[in-house]
């Protein structure tokens, strides 16, 4: 283990991350707010740790290993929460005590939308632009954004890549060198967030109000301007925006990026695991939409728009403030469980993802064919390709580990005292990334304990990193050698 390159990565990543305190002055100076010193006093304290965390070990060469980068990854999600949790310190606006504020930032950072605030309206818009940036940058994720700057320090990205991107296979490029990789990933969310911005003013949205919504909609992480979220604007026009974006953003970046360079849309379809997210979503809209007219919950206008929005934000697991917690019957528990399939791999999207869930569906059908022909070789393809057994059984190892930290995180929480449709949905909401469940937790967690909500921000990590990034921390494995 190399802990002084680990040390200086570290440092160099957290005075990064304070630059992005720099931009919520300008919009505290624009909008007259009062706050500016309020993230300038963070920035400051942000540079100069990670200045202070550099300096001993800037000489310091060699190159990362994977265990390396597995720890510099969990570290920097931990630090950075911490450091982004100043703002909310500090500011004289929101007074936050020291759980909540870090219990903010990480929901911010891991793109969950999950918040203890209330009179979100009443905000200065520094601090809402503020938690709006942390979901963007945790959306693609500043690992990657920042392994196309690391080279230029003499420092390789490839382990941190690794560490941080989500799905199954981790080992794919999409360009020859993991510098261009991280430019067209970024490429590819710029474009959309701009998209997605434009489209917001065009439909009636100030051009605060489309910024911060683009941010929190293409990363799916669910925070709004608003205690009311998108709600508050009463636009159908707005709705489907936010729907069509959250389900773009749930598809797989590097499909985005393969579209965009062979200029066809085939690409899309061509690929088996999109075939597979597209399917939930028709079948999904199509129950939830039926469901919803047929019981006259809403008329027909309403139970399309709004039932296509709640279908598309617990998909996709961006989890912008919604309806579903509200609805009868069996159609509120469908709709969060869907949260656990969650977007596709090498998306913005929380759940198990959908590459996952398919592939534990094809083991499932091949065990069940080996039941009745014991002797034959029965392979899993995804589309045309074989899937080796070793990315089964990895599949098949997350999926355990996934089950049982869920439950034991369930049980933490019925623990404090809470009731069990609460423990299970806040569990469930944060693990997957979500944000809002049901119960106590399905408009803020403000009122939960701060045990639980400690027990909430691992959640939320664990989500966000994919499990075994973080266990493996805990491995006495990965410590030797």
């Amino acid at each position: 283990m190399h802990f002084a390159i680990i040390v200086r990565v570290l440092g160099v990543l957290l005075m990064m991350f304070s630059l992005t305190q720099l931009v919520p002055i300008a919009i505290s100076l624009w909008f007259e707010d009062n706050n500016y010193l309020t993230f300038l006093l963070s920035f400051a304290i942000s540079f100069g740790a990670g200045m202070a965390l550099w300096l001993p070990v800037r000489g310091t060469k060699a190159d990362l290993r994977n265990r390396d980068g597995f720890l510099i990854t969990a570290l920097f999600w931990t630090v950075l929460g911490s450091f982004g949790a100043l703002p909310f310190i500090l500011s004289h606006n929101v007074q936050m005590g020291f759980t909540n504020a870090i219990f903010e930032a990480m929901s911010g950072l891991t793109t969950t939308g999950a918040t203890v605030i209330s009179g979100l309206d009443q905000l200065p818009p520094s601090i809402l632009y503020y938690r709006h940036q942390l979901q963007w940058f945790g959306g693609i994720g500043i690992i990657v954004i920042a392994v196309a700057i690391l080279p230029m320090l003499g420092i390789g990205g490839i382990q941190l890549y690794r560490a941080e991107s989500p799905g199954p296979v981790k080992d794919n490029k999409l360009t020859p060198r993991i510098t261009e990789t991280a430019k067209a990933l970024f490429f590819i969310y710029l474009i959309l967030t701009l998209a997605c911005g434009f489209s917001y003013w065009l439909a009636g949205m100030s051009w605060f109000e489309a910024l911060c919504h683009a941010f929190s909609t293409v990363a799916n992480g669910g925070f709004s301007t608003h205690d009311d979220s998108v709600r508050y604007f009463n636009s159908s026009s707005i709705l489907l925006i936010c729907s069509i974006f959250m389900l773009i953003s749930g598809a797989n970046f590097a499909l985005h990026f393969l579209v965009w360079r062979e200029k066809s849309l085939r690409h899309y379809f061509a690929d088996a695991e999109f075939r597979f997210y597209f399917g939930w979503i028709l079948v999904g809209t199509l129950v939830t939409v039926c469901f919803l007219f047929a019981t006259k919950t809403y008329g027909f206008k309403d139970s399309f728009f709004i039932g296509f929005f709640n279908l598309a934000s617990t998909l996709s697991t961006a989890g912008f403030a919604s309806d579903f917690a509200g609805w009868t019957s069996f159609l509120p528990y469908a709709l969060f469980i869907l949260a656990f399939l969650g977007g596709c791999a090498g998306s913005t999207g929380g759940g198990i993802k959908m590459i996952r869930v398919l592939l534990l569906y094809k083991q499932g059908v091949r065990e069940i064919n080996r039941l009745i022909h014991p002797n034959a070789e029965i392979p899993v393809k995804v589309g045309r390709f074989h899937v080796p057994d070793r990315v089964v059984e990895a599949v098949w190892g997350f999926f355990a580990m996934y089950v049982v930290m869920f439950i034991i995180m369930f049980l933490l929480l019925l623990m404090t005292g809470l009731d069990l449709m609460t423990s299970f949905s806040a569990v469930g909401a944060c693990i997957t990334n979500l944000g809002p469940g049901m119960g106590e937790v399905a408009g803020n967690y403000e009122n939960l304990n701060n045990f639980a909500k400690w027990v909430l921000c691992f959640a939320m990590l664990l989500g966000r990193l994919e499990v075994f990034t973080l266990l493996v921390l805990f491995s006495p494995t990965f410590w030797r050698g």
